[in-house]
């Protein structure tokens, strides 16, 4: 099944959850849909005997400008009949919130727990949101466009990479 089929097939099954397809300028088509309906949708790829999406490949926050939302942009694949799709979700800087799909697909567990250690977005519904890369006590989220390191950590200098 292609992108474009399975795009049309989202959008007559969810409607305007299904919010845009995007082949230009990007590596993969990709769908955009409503971050309050990712779970649902996820759910559907995964359970639907024509699509069999059994495999989220990858799982990974993004911050593309510091005057744009943060997305998070997923990666599945059914190894079952190979095809792949590309799905995207938006939200906001003030306040990043995504339903978690780890109970859907044990994988996204760590990759959700990366996107909130280095980005800020919360995965609502995670078994265990907490801190992966960074130390606990770490400021900050080092992967934002608008992140400023501190001077210091724990009584040392932080040397600026060049």
């Amino acid at each position: 099944m292609t992108e474009q089929e399975i795009f049309a097939g989202l959008s007559k099954k969810f409607g305007d959850k299904i919010m845009e397809f995007m082949e230009e300028g990007t590596h993969n088509p990709t769908v955009v849909v409503d971050a309050g309906a990712i779970a649902k949708i996820v759910t559907y790829l995964k359970d639907d005997e024509k699509l069999q999406f059994d495999s989220l490949m990858n799982l990974a926050g993004h911050d593309a400008d510091v005057e744009m939302d943060f997305s998070v942009i997923y990666h599945l694949f059914s190894t079952e009949l190979k095809h792949y799709i590309t799905l995207k979700v938006f939200t906001s800087r003030e306040d990043p919130k995504v339903a978690s799909v780890a109970n859907i697909h044990r994988t996204a567990d760590w990759h959700e727990r990366e996107a909130f250690d280095l980005y800020g977005i919360k995965f609502e519904g995670h078994p265990d949101l907490k801190r992966i890369l960074m130390e606990d006590d770490w400021e900050g989220y080092p992967l934002r466009k608008d992140y400023v390191p501190a001077e210091f950590y724990r009584g040392m200098r932080i040397e600026k990479v060049k």
